[in-house]
Parts: structure tokens; C-alpha cells; sequence
């Protein structure tokens, strides 16, 4: 889709392609003719991701086609290749048989271990020019260190194909990241760490949200979470995944507009036993990831004076990096339907600034902008220098 003509025109193209009327496609997704017209004719520049949703599912159209979704890098790849990310996650070494092609003295596992964590650190910071350039070697390398040393080195295998995923997410190849979180649970699966095979089910999860399936997204990272449902005594770590997992839950549920008030309630009991942020595989949970979940959660369901109350249950510095950002982006969103904009604008520049590069790859950041640009007669320095660094249209 062409960036600069908006939804609008990519939505026309495909429903006369599908030879469905605004009518009968209104039917099929569950939405009014007029939304339908109105993005058609341009009169409204953006729409919510939850209505993009039931768009592509009734046209039968990938979701990243619907927003045009794909790699926003630019300059700032830092020489990295999402070709080069492709051919690690596949490639004819993948094959019985086949010769991976890599060969030579493997890395420690103590080196390749340090440099995946590592990665995780970076990709929470939204470097993710970095990870691009680095990412297929570290693949590569953690192959020639499994092949080497075993089950021993399953966890850094596993997270450099779960890093490789959530890039390319959010790059918008939803399939190739489909491929990573498959190849990561598969490698988990050949190890002794229940844990970490669980835990890993959230980012194919994920994808599945970023798909649009919000039923299978919903029901897998629930069932894992039943699977590893915790005893009272049991580790920290054990409680954090779990709640990771209920939590992952929740997105989709809110997405479809199912009642999310169980999710709350468990998770909420796990985060209070907890009594802090624990990180588990490059995740966490806590009191405020509760609470950032309910913000998300309560800003989807367009309830936005729940959603602030939630938020502001998070203190300075509990949540960082783009997790952070997108807890951002769900506060501004709860401002705007609050109809305080220059609330949502400032919220919107503060997730910018933690990552430009992760921010220009959100669709909800775009949404957004659009909103506040189109409800601006004149549109503020501030609101002008937002769309300046998305691809908005006009």
C-alpha cells in the first residue's frame, strides 16, 4: 500500500477486487457502511487497529497488507539485512541432512549466552538497527554451538530465534516471524526447561494477535498458561512466567471484546506474591505489568478514564525501555478518546523519543497522529513534527 494514500484507497481496491459492495462487506465484518465510506472517500484518514482487524478477515487479506505494514529502517540499519534475517530463519541447512554451512571452532557457550542476552537488552532499548546487522551471525553462531555442545545450549538458541521474531514483527513480516517463533519452541521443546518452552509460546502468540487471529492467539497463550498454572510455594520465576502468559492473553481478549476481568484477577494475585517486576526469557511481571496490561487493555475497549486509572498504578522507572513506549502510546490513546489532546501529544513525543526507529514501525502511533492531526484545525509544532516522522498521508 502506498503510505502516502492512507487505508482508504488500499480498502477500495481490495473490496471491488473481492466484488463485494460496502454493503455486503459491512455485512461480513460486522461494521457500519458508513466507516466504510467514509475511509473509501478519504473522510477519515485512520481507523482503529481492532476495526483494520475485521476489515482483512472479512476481505481474506493479510492485516500487514490492509496497513501497509513493512520495514520503516530507513538509514538507520546499521548495514543489517532483513534478506540476511530471512535466510537465517530459512534456509536449506534447515534440512535433514543438508550442511548447514557453518563450520569451524563453535563459540563458548558461555560467549554466545553473553551475546544473546545482550541482544534482548538492545531489543527492549529499540536498537533495532543493531539487531538487524547482528542477529543472523548470532543465529547462526548459537546453531554451531548447539550442534556442538547439545540441550546445554538450547536457551541461547531458542531466544536468538524469539529475538528474531519480534523483529520481524515488527517489520511487518508477520509470516517470517512466524517461522522464528516455531523454530524457538521447537529448540525449547528439545530441552529439559518447561519453563522457558512455555514462555516462548507468547511471542507465537503475538504473531498471532499481529495476524488478526485473535481467538488462536488468545486460547494458546491461555492454555499455557493453565499448563504451568503455579502451586503457592512455587519459584518466583515459575509465578512471573505464568503471569507473562495470562497477560498475553489479555491483548487479544480485549482486541475481540471478550471479558478480560479474569485475566485481571489472576495475574493480579500472581503480581501481588510477587511483590516486584521479575524478569523471566526476556520478559516480565509484576504489579505493573498488570497494571500496564490494564491500561492496553481498557484503552482497546475505548474506556478511557479505566485505562488512566490503571496507568497511573505504575511508578517512575518500573516499566522502561519499549515497553514503556507502548504503554505510552496506550495512555495517549485513553487521552485522546478523553478528548485532551494535549495530553495524548505529549505522551505520543515522550514514546518517540525512546525510539524513534520503534515508533515510526507502530501502527497505533500512526493512528494516532492521524487522529490528532485531523482534529487540529491548525495543527501544532509539536502535532506537525509527530507526522513529519511518520508515514502519514498528505
Amino acid at each position: 500500500m502506498d503510505d502516502r494514500g492512507g487505508i482508504g484507497r488500499q480498502l477500495k481496491r481490495t473490496r471491488e477486487d473481492r466484488g463485494l459492495t460496502q454493503e455486503q462487506l459491512a455485512e461480513r465484518s460486522g461494521l457500519s457502511r458508513d466507516i466504510i465510506a467514509k475511509l473509501e472517500q478519504g473522510r477519515r484518514r485512520s481507523a482503529r487497529l481492532t476495526t483494520i482487524m475485521r476489515l482483512a478477515n472479512a476481505l481474506d487479506v493479510e492485516l500487514a497488507e490492509m496497513i501497509g505494514k513493512r520495514d520503516r529502517m530507513g538509514a538507520d540499519r546499521d548495514g543489517g539485512s532483513v534478506l540476511a534475517l530471512r535466510d537465517a530463519l530459512i534456509s536449506p541447512g534447515f534440512l535433514s541432512g543438508a550442511d548447514d554451512g557453518h563450520h569451524g571452532e563453535p563459540t563458548s557457550l558461555a560467549d554466545v549466552t553473553a551475546a544473546v542476552e545482550d541482544a534482548c537488552r538492545r531489543y527492549w532499548a529499540g536498537d533495532f538497527g543493531w539487531l538487524l546487522a547482528r542477529l543472523p551471525g548470532l543465529i547462526g553462531e548459537a546453531r554451531q554451538t548447539h550442534a556442538a555442545v547439545g540441550e546445554a545450549a538450547v536457551y541461547p538458541l531458542a531466544m536468538a530465534y524469539d529475538l528474531a521474531a519480534s523483529i520481524m514483527v515488527h517489520l511487518g513480516r508477520d509470516d517470517l516471524a512466524a517461522i522464528g517463533a516455531e523454530r524457538a519452541i521447537a529448540t525449547a521443546h528439545g530441552g529439559g526447561d518447561e519453563l522457558l518452552w512455555a514462555t516462548l509460546h507468547a511471542t507465537y502468540a503475538w504473531v498471532l494477535l499481529h495476524q488478526a487471529r485473535l481467538g488462536e492467539a488468545e486460547r494458546l497463550a491461555a492454555s499455557m498458561a493453565q499448563r504451568i498454572e503455579p502451586a503457592f510455594s512455587a519459584p518466583a520465576s515459575h509465578i512471573a512466567a505464568w503471569g507473562n502468559l495470562l497477560m498475553t492473553a489479555l491483548a487479544p481478549a480485549a482486541a475481540a471484546g471478550q471479558d478480560i476481568s479474569e485475566y485481571i484477577t489472576l495475574a493480579s494475585a500472581g503480581a501481588e506474591r510477587l511483590g516486584e517486576h521479575v524478569g523471566v526469557y526476556n520478559s516480565a511481571f509484576g504489579p505493573a505489568t498488570v497494571a500496564m496490561q490494564a491500561t492496553h487493555a481498557y484503552s482497546v475497549r475505548r474506556e478511557p478514564d479505566k485505562a488512566l486509572v490503571a496507568s497511573r498504578r505504575i511508578r517512575p522507572g518500573q516499566v522502561t525501555g519499549i515497553a514503556y513506549g507502548s504503554h505510552l502510546l496506550d495512555v495517549a490513546q485513553a487521552h485522546l478518546d478523553a478528548r485532551d489532546h494535549t495530553a495524548a501529544v505529549r505522551h505520543l513525543q515522550e514514546a518517540r523519543a525512546l525510539s524513534p526507529v520503534w515508533f515510526r514501525h507502530q501502527r497505533v502511533a500512526l493512528t494516532l497522529v492521524a487522529e490528532v492531526r485531523e482534529a487540529e484545525t491548525r495543527p501544532s509544532a509539536a502535532v506537525r513534527s509527530l507526522a513529519n516522522s511518520l508515514p502519514l498521508e498528505g
